[in-house]
């Protein structure tokens, strides 16, 4: 506090940092919960103690909200994504059995994605171009990975790799819809694992004779 009794401008800003990311974390619980198009900017202001113009404060809109609610997402996974880098061919591809046990610790952030990737499918939804280059990373990445398994032989020359992408990111994200439904039903840990090795098993080149 200053000598003059008032509140330092770094104070008020870091104030204004943990107001917002409150804000956030209740938006990501609504979305989550009931959708994008079903939660009100009016309902988001009430779950924190917030009149509607209050909450407009500090986002404008309620896309402008949701834009930096994904944007949260994608942080907690940056990590991930940065260790996914670091190994080859089918041991970064296995890594991605890591990613799954990590979701399932995340299991607000798992519903929250599901809700939007599913709700994001209709014409217009603001979250729709998130998703569509989303996807589109993720295939890329994954069938990078997979490229270099088949460059080190341990992959068929023949495999179609963006579809084996395609089916993997598939698999991820039915189990995840399962598990929500019915967490103790359903490990998507070992699922996965099974289902990843068989697969790649799969792809493996003919043995030499």
């Amino acid at each position: 506090m200053s000598s003059n009794g008032a509140s330092s401008p770094s104070r008020g800003y870091a104030k204004g940092r943990a107001r917002r990311r409150e804000i956030l974390l209740a938006a990501l619980n609504a979305f989550a919960e009931q959708g994008f198009r079903a939660t009100s900017m009016r309902e988001i202001a009430e779950m924190v103690g917030l009149s509607q113009a209050g909450l407009l404060h500090h986002f404008s809109s309620k896309d402008e909200l949701l834009e930096e609610v994904l944007r949260l997402r994608d942080e907690e996974q940056e990590t991930f994504n940065e260790r996914f880098g670091r190994h080859d061919g089918l041991n970064a591809v296995r890594y991605l059995i890591d990613l799954v046990e990590l979701n399932a610790r995340q299991v607000e952030l798992v519903r929250l994605y599901t809700v939007l990737a599913g709700e994001s499918v209709g014409a217009g939804h603001p979250a729709r171009p998130y998703f569509l280059q989303r996807y589109t990373t993720i295939r890329e990445r994954v069938a990078s990975r997979l490229r270099d398994a088949r460059d080190a032989g341990e992959i068929r020359a023949d495999v179609d790799l963006p579809a084996v992408a395609s089916v993997l990111i598939a698999a991820m994200d039915g189990l995840q819809i399962q598990w929500l439904h019915d967490p103790d039903a359903v490990d998507m840990r070992t699922a996965f694992a099974d289902f990843l090795e068989a697969y790649l098993r799969g792809l493996a080149p003919e043995p030499q004779m």
